[in-house]
């Protein structure tokens, strides 16, 4: 089993792992749930561009590789955060 987890590790292919949970949360919002786009983007964005920055930090990247989706990862966030704000402030 310690052999799967480092290749798993090692190859950057435990992040993919949780990219795909991540899609299939996305399909189960948007279909099951009926989501709109923007609301799983400010969502799940945020958590596949950390994931991604995990990603390239398991495959030894450089390090620009690792900071871009980790700094894209604020904005939308923020974007969320504001949404949730204001949903809140109109009940």
């Amino acid at each position: 089993m310690s052999g799967v987890m480092t290749w798993l590790f090692a190859s950057g292919h435990a992040a993919d792992l949780i990219l795909g949970v991540l899609a299939i949360e996305a399909a189960w919002l948007r279909f099951g749930r009926g989501w709109g786009w923007g609301a799983m983007a400010g969502l799940l964005g945020p958590a596949a561009l950390i994931v991604l920055g995990l990603r390239a930090a398991l495959v030894g990247a450089e390090w620009w590789w690792i900071a871009l989706p980790l700094g894209l990862s604020l904005p939308l966030h923020l974007m969320d955060l504001r949404g949730r704000l204001a949903a809140q402030a109109d009940r």
